[in-house]
């Protein structure tokens, strides 16, 4: 898997923005991207040293239109946290 499709979008949260200060930063990755794929993800794309990974898989929602009923897609998160010498990523160019 390349970098790009491992790395789907940043989740910017009230809780993940408060969390930025510590040096952590809060993806959405692909379903089968393991922690290590993630951390050499990050380093190639944003050119910063990864300390650490935690991972949360969250199941499929499940919603119904009228008489069809189904479940909407299964997502996975990953909190990056970068080491203390690392520079920050600039996820808002304002």
């Amino acid at each position: 898997m390349e970098a790009r499709d491992i790395l789907k979008r940043p989740v910017i949260t009230e809780r993940s923005s408060e969390v930025m200060a510590d040096k952590k930063y809060t993806f959405e990755v692909d379903t089968r991207a393991n922690k290590t794929q993630v951390k050499h993800a990050v380093q190639e794309i944003f050119g910063v040293q990864v300390e650490k990974v935690n991972i949360m898989n969250y199941k499929g929602k499940f919603k119904r239109m009228g008489k069809h009923a189904g479940y909407t897609n299964k997502r996975r998160k990953a909190i990056v946290k970068l080491t203390a010498d690392s520079k920050d990523i600039e996820l808002f160019d304002i």
